[in-house]
């Protein structure tokens, strides 16, 4: 199985026509994933890469049937693009865009809750279910079918777990970028009901940062809900508190909320196995795997 994409997925992509749309685009169809249309307001009825491209989403969904929408547009357009795609009835939403204004995803995250949309980002790389389909704009050869399912808000953590993992013949079953910025669509919580019932989902990682409580959330949830092992690792453990490193939400207060050490002990406490790097993550996933073989 796979979680939110996969051959049922009908994408839109929202700023097909740019630069990095039109690069991400090809990518996405080439990897099998299929897009329907395009949307870039005065451009409708052209084509791009041999997709439709409409004036507006609606036009879009209505014409194709697309089920989820990849929005390559800029931070200061995401509120708007967002806000039209929620309201035409798209049920999986993906922003990638970087340093979206924290007021602007408040409230897309407020309108996606209260129409029962599933958005991620900002700052996604995206999702992708291998060998079936990716939203977003990943470096797909790197990733393998398998039974590891991986969520994380560091792009380039999980591509080097990812690219370990496939190295050594461990694949994936979905890998989503829950995004680095500070209000995330969707949190790792969320994500966890999904993972413990895919059938295809046989060890969870949790690739996390300092910053937030969403690890700490996570943790009550494992606790209380998951029965498969949870891999996690935290990125950040030598930041200086009250300073933002890389993404805008990895900042630890200063009486020290947020931190590493907090989320590791959380998360060890709800039964997870730490680890310390991401080749650390790789050799704990391929102990895991081998005891369940045994």
């Amino acid at each position: 199985m796979s979680i939110l994409v996969g051959t049922q997925t009908r994408l839109i992509v929202q700023g097909i026509t740019g630069r990095e749309g039109t690069f991400h685009t090809e990518q996405m169809l080439a990897y099998g994933t299929n897009v329907v249309a395009g949307v870039t307001p005065g451009k409708g009825g052209q084509r791009a890469l041999g997709v439709p491209v409409f004036n507006t989403v609606r036009e879009a969904v209505e014409a194709t049937g697309a089920n989820a929408s990849v929005l390559f547009v800029p931070a200061q357009h995401l509120k708007a693009s967002a806000m039209e795609a929620i309201d035409a009835g798209i049920p999986l939403i993906v922003t990638l865009a970087e340093h979206t204004p924290v007021q602007d995803m408040m409230l897309c995250r407020m309108l996606a809750r209260e129409k029962g949309v599933r958005l991620f980002g900002p700052n996604s790389f995206g999702i992708i279910s291998p060998g079936k389909s990716k939203v977003g704009f990943m470096a797909h050869s790197i990733f393998t079918p398998g039974p590891v399912g991986l969520m994380s808000r560091s792009a380039t953590n999980c591509y080097e777990t990812v690219f370990m993992l496939s190295q050594r013949g461990i694949g994936q079953s979905t890998c989503i970028g829950i995004g680095g910025d500070m209000i995330p669509g969707t949190s790792f919580v969320e994500m966890l009901p999904d993972f413990q019932r895919d059938e295809q989902t046989e060890v969870i990682v949790i690739i996390g940062e300092i910053g937030g409580s969403a690890e700490e959330r996570a943790a009550e949830y494992i606790q209380a809900h998951v029965t498969k092992p949870v891999v996690a690792l935290i990125a950040g453990k030598n930041a200086p508190k009250g300073t933002s490193m890389g993404h805008a939400g990895a900042i630890v207060a200063a009486d020290g909320t947020g931190s590493a050490q907090n989320k590791e002990k959380a998360l060890r406490e709800a039964g997870c196995h730490i680890a310390q790097s991401t080749e650390h993550v790789v050799e704990l996933v391929q102990e895991l795997i081998r005891r369940e073989k045994h």
